[in-house]
């Protein structure tokens, strides 16, 4: 029972959850130091959440992407262990900063302290076996609907299509190994779509997946079956997300949230609370957990209220009950928002106790909120909603590098069709698919670390060509040695098998 009267509608809340393969790729700034930094403030934090919720017997609570590369890095043994260790450092820097005498680092320091030892206890008695086997009793349990996704998060519209076609089924693949269900949902990384996709979608099994509010015009009441096909595409309703987030705005920069950027330089923990915008890190005033705890409140209050004007103006609108699908990054969640965890649990206990009724993709277009077909264009979710982010003028070096790269890479596998299985054309397949991926182009148009973006994308194609200009001199034992080298820093994917790259068509435009 609800503390009020029904609501119309449903909210579908979605997380995507993706960070590149990082392991052996550089420690900090940037590199594995961001995949632990996720780890310890989103994912276990959130999984906690999920779980208590299923305790309960709460279901359908929301909609969880994981990506294929990442679920890789949460069941990898060196992660694992490299992951325990960061959780044990993190305590000792707490306990280095409450033992430092100075009376705001010692709170600061108990504070953390207790997080570091409360995370460490988490890990230890539910991550030990990895990420998946997390995932799989979250959704065994019905709480949540499971995502999936391309093999290694491609932009897929500029991807070759047998390539494309590979890394989708592959993807979709490794979710039923590893989770134990099909996939039936999927984030198409960067929400990136280009017309004609519907149809290898539904090729591969896919009923659905998400796009940007602008790629369905804004009207992201219902879902859409997206032309000829029986795929829906789901919008995200930017009203309702950008109430929580958004490029400019969101309850993440209010002044008693935990600020993200100011450190101790000694201990590397964060001390500080936002304060203000324009506020010097050095001015910024101590972190109050009781002050921050108030703010949580109000921004659960005004996000339900936010929900429940949308749902029933868009109801209004449409004439029937509408959905809303409010739609982040879970990494929002805990790291780049410290206090997001506890907002979203409270949210989801708050929103059916409001009389809104909280479902998941699947659940929604179950019971029914699907209007008529539609065509679609080409668009993502980045800046302009189309494809700059990704092929503009700023990142034509990585335009020019995927072209080569798939060039050589079809080339390759072409000559070498036909043998067994074959190690060297694996690892050229793995090497083209971590050099395509979409992390490169965004970190270089966003400049945010650019020359590690440039490196990897470019180490990538190095291995690559190494690789394979060994194979095409005919010198099998060099390019043996050489794919074996390359593997072991970058192995992601042990099952893939090159010889499942579909075989060239006459016609390779659209969808696949």
């Amino acid at each position: 029972m609800t503390g009020s009267p029904r609501e119309p509608g449903m909210i579908a809340v979605v997380l995507h959850s993706h960070l590149p393969w990082l392991a052996h790729h550089g420690a900090w700034p940037v590199g594995e130091e961001w995949l632990y930094q996720s780890w310890a403030a989103s994912y276990l934090r959130v999984a906690e959440v999920l779980d208590r919720l299923a305790d309960e017997g709460r279901t359908e609570q929301l909609t969880l992407g994981i990506t294929p590369v990442l679920a890789a890095q949460l069941d990898d043994p060196y992660c694992l262990e490299a992951m325990h260790h960061y959780l044990g450092n993190w305590q000792l820097r707490a306990h280095e900063a409450a033992l430092s005498g100075r009376p705001a680092s010692a709170e600061l320091g108990a504070r953390e302290h207790r997080n570091a030892a409360h995370a460490l206890r988490l890990f230890e008695s539910q991550w030990r076996h990895g990420g998946t086997p997390v995932l799989r009793r979250l959704a065994d349990a019905g709480t949540v609907e499971l995502l999936g996704g391309p093999l290694a998060h491609p932009f897929q519209p500029l991807l070759h299509p047998r390539l494309r076609e590979l890394s989708l089924r592959e993807g979709l693949a490794y979710g039923k190994a590893r989770l134990g269900q099909d996939p039936a949902g999927i984030w198409a990384p960067e929400c990136a779509y280009a017309p004609g996709m519907e149809h290898g979608y539904q090729a591969a099994g896919v009923t659905h997946f998400m796009v940007d509010g602008p790629t369905l015009g804004g009207d992201t009441a219902l879902a859409r079956p997206v032309g000829d096909s029986t795929v829906l595409a789901f919008g995200r309703d930017l009203p309702v997300s950008y109430r929580v987030w958004s490029p400019k705005s969101g309850y993440p920069g209010h002044a008693a949230y935990r600020d993200f950027y100011a450190h101790d330089h000694s201990t590397g923990l964060k001390p500080s609370r936002v304060t203000g915008k324009n506020v010097p890190e050095q001015e910024k005033a101590p972190y109050d957990p009781q002050r921050a705890d108030a703010a949580i409140d109000k921004h659960v209050a005004d996000f339900v209220e936010t929900v429940v004007q949308r749902l029933r103006s868009e109801s209004s609108r449409i004439g029937r009950d509408a959905l809303v699908v409010a739609a982040f990054d879970t990494e929002l969640f805990g790291h780049w928002w410290y206090e997001g965890p506890i907002w979203l649990e409270r949210v989801l206990r708050a929103l059916p106790e409001a009389g809104v009724r909280v479902g998941t993709l699947r659940s929604a277009a179950e019971a029914g909120y699907v209007g008529a077909p539609r065509e679609i264009a080409a668009s993502s979710w980045g800046s302009g909603k189309d494809w700059r982010v990704w092929e503009g003028p700023q990142v034509r070096e990585f335009v020019e590098l995927n072209e080569e790269i798939t060039t050589t890479t079809l080339r390759v596998l072409d000559k070498r069709a036909g043998r067994q299985r074959d190690r060297v054309s694996d690892q050229v397949l793995q090497e083209a698919l971590m050099c395509l991926q979409s992390d490169w182009p965004f970190m270089v148009s966003k400049d945010t670390a650019a020359a590690y973006a440039r490196d990897r994308a470019y180490k990538h194609a190095h291995a690559l060509r190494e690789i394979a200009d060994a194979a095409e001199r005919g010198d099998e034992a060099r390019a043996a040695m050489l794919a074996r080298s390359w593997r072991q820093a970058d192995d992601p994917f042990p099952g893939l098998d090159a010889r499942r790259l579909p075989p060239a068509r006459l016609d390779p435009v659209g969808g696949f």
